[in-house]
């Protein structure tokens, strides 16, 4: 199961989105630093309305939704690469991680003392992304060492690799991540190999009051963060309320509906978060279908037929003949699989097909 980190300064309200998202309380919340110290794991269901619309057609009564995993990381301080804080642990959290939800806070609330004094968002963005490219600066020099002997010994392969390090070292000491590194695919392959920690994809949460996420977008601190990240992450930003998102994780579905609806609110933060998190990792669903349930699967974009097959059994894979295909849309359009077939919707496609976000597939395998 692909992960994604939450991350950010302490006192962010990553502990508290966390708690939303998951729908529990495993994070401690409280208004001091590192109030969480060991990583709280949950896993979270992508919402996915299509299954409920594909359910109506085959009537199982049965959905099984797709899902992704979420960890709420340590707050991290200024010198975590050097051990401040529980750096050594936040860094050595975030390398096991798919992808980062950055919280960066943009509220004020005087019961939640902001660690560095006064808020700053794009500050504490910096602090931030500052340790992570000091880390990743050490382990690229660590890197280059270990291949200046394997060149020595003609090893073209470390030749080419410390080539791409030394073109990389400069990018990180002017502060800026791996993300936005320029490179060419197999440079970018090479990239993937070093593991570090600012080439994750990266999305921001900004963290605001209650009272203000209705009109986030005219937020000056989150105007400002989202023309930052823009500008030199090349990232994505997604205005959230932690707090109104706690309070909705404790209500019924009708109840969380009028609330956001007083709230001048259509969609729950926490339900886009976790969609945008979902396309960060370049992820897309398809769908399969039986007498007993309606079910969501997760595979990469660009994943070919045979593999998304594999996803749900590796027989499916090994045996792969021929996948019945027909988009989502299309189904629900037509009523019925009956009408679908008849009409001429239905596709067989082969081992050269990649599959689509919403397509619904039935594979055709021999073993």
């Amino acid at each position: 199961m692909l992960k994604a980190g939450i991350v950010g300064l302490p006192n962010a309200g990553k502990s508290t989105l966390f708690n939303a998202v998951t729908r529990t309380h495993k994070a401690a919340v409280a208004s001091y630093p590192f109030c969480t110290i060991e990583p709280n794991v949950g896993v979270v269901t992508v919402p996915d309305e299509r299954l409920a619309r594909l359910d109506q057609i085959f009537k199982t009564g049965t959905i099984i939704p797709t899902t992704i995993e979420f960890i709420d990381i340590a707050g991290l301080v200024r010198g975590a690469s050097r051990g401040e804080g529980l750096g050594n642990q936040f860094l050595g959290h975030i390398r096991e991680v798919d992808a980062v939800v950055h919280v960066v806070r943009c509220f004020e609330e005087d019961d939640v003392p902001h660690p560095m004094g006064a808020l700053d968002p794009i500050r504490d963005i910096e602090v931030v992304t500052t340790e992570l490219v000091l880390s990743d600066l050490d382990a690229v020099q660590k890197r280059i060492e270990k291949n200046h002997k394997k060149v020595k010994s003609g090893d073209k392969e470390a030749q080419a690799e410390l080539a791409l390090l030394e073109r990389l070292v400069p990018h990180l000491n002017a502060g800026r991540p791996a993300s936005t590194f320029p490179s060419h695919e197999d440079e970018a392959r090479l990239l993937r190999l070093f593991q570090l920690l600012t080439a994750k994809p990266v999305l921001y949460a900004a963290n605001v009051a209650e009272g203000d996420l209705a009109t986030a977008g005219l937020n000056p601190l989150v105007q400002q963060v989202a023309a930052y990240v823009q500008a030199h992450h090349d990232a994505a930003l997604l205005p959230v309320s932690a707090k109104i998102e706690a309070e909705l994780a404790d209500l019924s579905p009708a109840e969380a509906r009028e609330f956001l609806k007083d709230l001048g609110v259509e969609d729950s933060g926490g339900s886009a978060l976790i969609r945008a998190t979902y396309a960060l990792l370049g992820l897309i669903t398809f769908f399969t279908h039986n007498d007993k349930e309606v079910r969501a699967w997760t595979v990469r974009q660009g994943t070919k037929a045979p593999q998304a097959a594999g996803v749900i059994h590796t027989d499916f894979e090994k045996g792969f003949i021929k996948a019945e295909v027909i988009a989502h849309d299309e189904l629900v359009k037509l009523g019925s699989v009956h009408h679908a077939r008849e009409v001429g919707h239905y596709r067989l496609e082969g081992r050269d097909y990649a599959i689509r976000d919403g397509d619904v597939a039935l594979f055709r395998f021999n073993v």
